[in-house]
């Protein structure tokens, strides 16, 4: 929550420069407080892991968060029961005619990075959803693949394959220490990645507008702002619970599949012991940092957002 403050007073100018939540006396009169309605639009094939991974870190903040569950329209799913779906989610084409408005909306990852876009089946509306983002909701979050489509969409920066897949845990620097969406991280940290392409900072500089926030000598640019669409892409994966890629690991050596140890994640490589988690304190604070800036910027009035 910010920190109310008089505008005059020294520290008001030295704290928000730093990135700390300050709110002026003023601002503070003319707020009113409201549950944030924040939508995921879930494209992964385990439906419920995904919710528990996201809910537990927006949910984590002091604010009330009504979520809203979104699915692709005629897209088919084979690995959540139809009862879970009939019962939790709504087919975008349902929202989309209720004109329903949203604070903020997060979009997920798929398992389908061998794929070009256009072969995607439900493609076509994907890009309606991040059309309909900018009159409909204050602030996206794109992640992993989310991500790579929404900055093609929107800025037709083209997603690269990997000669081998980026597995594991890899340092990442921070970037841009006085962000909001930064507060309170290291200079320096380790987060989980998981993919077989990835997006090239060249092509991210080369666009303009849009300022890396995180990235890695290894794998590259993993955190990106896009302030004229109110989006954050994230390429990897601060929302993993510490299991999850030794589950990828455990079911691609069951399937026979070749797959390399999952880099700096098991103590001293070792499949055998117990994956450390050491990318949870970030994953929280990057996601209540995320939806405090939402609480900041969104209107009271719900109508307005997109206005």
């Amino acid at each position: 929550m910010p920190i109310k403050l008089p505008a005059t007073l020294p520290a008001y100018k030295t704290l928000a420069a730093e990135g700390v939540m300050v709110m002026d006396e003023d601002q503070a009169a003319r707020q009113d407080i409201r549950p944030l309605r924040i939508a995921l639009l879930n494209l992964m094939p385990k439906k419920i892991e995904a919710e528990i991974q996201f809910t537990r870190l927006i949910g984590a903040t002091p604010l009330q968060i009504d979520l809203s569950l979104i699915r692709m329209s005629e897209h088919e799913t084979r690995n959540t029961s139809a009862a879970h779906m009939e019962s939790f989610y709504r087919p975008f084409a349902e929202v989309a005619a209720s004109g329903d408005k949203f604070d903020g909306l997060i979009i997920t990852g798929a398992p389908i990075e061998h794929l070009p876009f256009s072969q995607v089946s439900y493609w076509d509306e994907l890009r309606q959803v991040f059309d309909w983002t900018q009159a409909h909701v204050q602030s996206i979050f794109g992640v992993c693949w989310g991500g790579m489509a929404m900055i093609n969409h929107f800025h037709g920066i083209a997603k690269q394959p990997l000669d081998a897949k980026a597995f594991g845990c890899f340092r990442h620097r921070n970037l841009a220490p006085t962000s909001p969406f930064l507060r309170g991280f290291s200079d320096d940290l380790v987060i989980p990645v998981s993919r077989w392409t990835e997006v090239h900072q060249t092509d991210i500089e080369a666009v303009g507008g849009l300022t890396t926030l995180l990235g890695s000598e290894d794998v590259g640019p993993c955190l990106v702002e896009d302030p004229a669409h109110r989006a954050l892409y994230i390429f990897n994966h601060l929302e993993y619970d510490s299991h999850s890629l030794k589950n990828e690991y455990d079911r691609d050596i069951a399937a026979g599949t070749q797959i390399n140890v999952p880099v700096n994640y098991y103590p001293d490589n070792d499949p055998s012991q117990p994956p450390q988690n050491r990318w949870r304190s970030h994953g929280h604070l990057l996601y209540g940092n995320w939806v405090n800036q939402i609480y900041q910027s969104t209107p009271y009035d719900l109508a307005q957002i997109g206005g």
